[in-house]
């Protein structure tokens, strides 16, 4: 170990005098400079490091191996979960090895898709990407917004989905919003800020977003303001419209898992912004309406979560009632599909979906390959199918089918990776923190292998911004689980495994109970 630190001669870090004044305490910063991420002295010793670590790597004799196994394992088709809307379904394919997916289109599940769009061939360099896209009604015009160089910063076009071809419209200034079309297609909501300034727009805090209604045909400068709060600098707007046309229902958030939501009466004239929950004191995820009956998925009252029914003719409190009942499991998420809810649990970490009629009835479970996660379940209430993606430690995504009528899965896209998951085996286990709390963990290897203390393991943990650590399948950790090592993923308290309560119990000064 001595030699080897002999060997290597690290770039020289340049120490400066800098020193913060936080209300009396001291805290040196001598590498601030290194802050400066434009700057050529940050570049130069960035290039050196580089230089450093590739000269170290390159000495490892099973490195070339490895990389050639990796690529041969990551080079498989990966589909989204398609979606249908108006007589198209759309989902993304990549090839295997593509630095993007690429959007299709299709009329039938059985007809040869088209291409719509290919980031890929965006840029040369490849810095352009797809920050999202979505479809009218009717199907005939998309419109997509365009990241350039990883920034948030987004500029939406607007595509005619029969030609290809790329409308005139332009619009700029977009972050962290969604796109949301009318109706009859002639235009959509989206959230913007002000143009920023030029020495700094990349880099400035934003503050004042805007909700917006942006006609197709017209400069953005036409378009028309739906509702702004210059007294709430950090208020963020997600405008979308609800699946009859009638409401623009607007989630006021500001980052953190709690929001407000108010709404607007399309039908109406000039009607006012409604504010429908006007307290920030829970999460109202909007699932769909029957009328002026809105329903939320929501942990009001309900840590683990349950769907509401407010009607907006009585939207008090009291009046509010319980569609599908707080379960032993996590709700992560619940749509309206063939006049059925379908709601994704988690269940000790793992996917279990059931399906409710609309008043709530318990109607059948949505049975899986197995152990690991569930995702999709898009649709409208007309629709009598949805897809949904399944993945596991050892199992490749792999997209299916689900019939709302039969209640039958078939698979739609699997994908073909090159290794045998008959060859390994995951096992859930649970441990005891050190304040005793039950945590699961789950464990996979090769089959046969011999869990006796004495194999290399790669322990992996999060547990933070309530997001669930659930099954999923990775090219590294296959690799390093073949060459014979073992695979631990640890479901520690700020995840959202079970809930709001089990994040809470993970996070400030509750943090060292993960």
């Amino acid at each position: 170990m001595a030699e080897r630190k002999k060997r290597i001669k690290y770039p020289a870090a340049r120490k400066t005098d800098q020193v913060d004044d936080y209300h009396g305490t001291r805290v040196a910063d001598p590498y601030r400079w290194l802050e400066e991420i434009d700057s050529t002295e940050t570049g130069e010793w960035i290039a050196a490091q580089r230089e450093l670590t590739e000269s170290f790597l390159d000495r490892i004799p099973a490195r070339s191996g490895l990389k050639e196994r990796l690529t041969r394992l990551w080079n498989y088709e990966r589909y989204t979960v398609p979606f249908k809307q108006g007589d198209r379904y759309f989902y993304t394919k990549n090839d295997g090895l593509q630095n993007q997916n690429v959007l299709y289109t299709v009329k039938s599940l059985a007809g040869r898709p088209r291409m719509l769009l290919d980031p890929n061939t965006l840029s040369r360099d490849g810095t352009v990407s797809l920050a999202g896209y979505s479809i009218s009604d009717d199907a005939r015009l998309m419109a997509y917004g365009l990241s350039t160089a990883g920034s948030d910063w987004q500029e939406w076009r607007v595509r005619d989905i029969e030609t290809g071809k790329d409308l005139p419209d332009a619009i700029k200034w977009v972050k962290f919003s969604n796109i949301s079309w009318t109706l009859d297609g002639k235009g959509f909501y989206y959230s913007r800020y002000d143009e920023p300034k030029e020495e700094n727009k990349l880099a400035a805090s934003n503050y004042f977003q805007k909700l917006y209604y942006h006609r197709v045909g017209t400069p953005q400068s036409k378009d028309a303001l739906v509702y702004e709060r210059p007294d709430e600098k950090e208020w963020n707007f997600d405008g979308s419209v609800t699946e009859d046309g009638h409401y623009l229902i607007i989630i006021v958030w500001t980052g953190a898992p709690k929001n407000r939501v108010y709404y607007k009466d399309l039908r109406a004239k000039d009607s006012e912004v409604v504010k429908l929950i006007d307290e920030l004191e829970a999460a109202y995820i909007f699932s769909g309406n029957d009328g002026p009956v809105f329903y939320f998925q929501t942990d009001s009252e309900a840590p683990r979560g349950r769907v509401i029914a407010i009607d907006t003719r009585e939207p008090g409190r009291k009046s509010w009632k319980t569609v599908i009942p707080e379960a032993a499991e996590s709700l992560q998420g619940v749509s309206l599909v063939g006049d059925l809810f379908i709601a994704v649990y988690l269940k000790d970490a793992h996917t279990k979906v059931k399906v409710h009629r609309l008043d709530g009835g318990f109607a059948r479970d949505i049975a899986l390959p197995g152990i690991g996660s569930a995702s999709g379940f898009y649709g409208k209430r007309s629709h009598r199918e949805t897809f949904y993606s399944f993945t596991g430690f050892t199992t490749p995504a792999a997209i299916y089918r689900y019939d709302l009528a039969t209640g039958k899965s078939e698979v739609f896209r699997q994908p073909e990776v090159d290794f045998n998951p008959d060859d390994y085996v995951t096992t859930q286990v649970f441990y005891a923190s050190k304040d005793g709390t039950r945590v699961p963990m789950f464990i996979t290897h090769k089959k046969g292998l011999k869990r006796d203390g004495g194999n290399p393991t790669y322990l992996y943990g999060y547990g933070g911004f309530n997001i669930p650590m659930t099954p999923a399948f990775s090219v590294g950790n296959l690799v390093w689980m073949e060459m014979g090592g073992v695979f631990a993923a640890a479901n520690l308290r700020g995840g959202g495994e079970y809930g709001r309560e089990w994040h809470e119990a993970g996070t400030r000064q509750r943090k060292q109970n993960v």
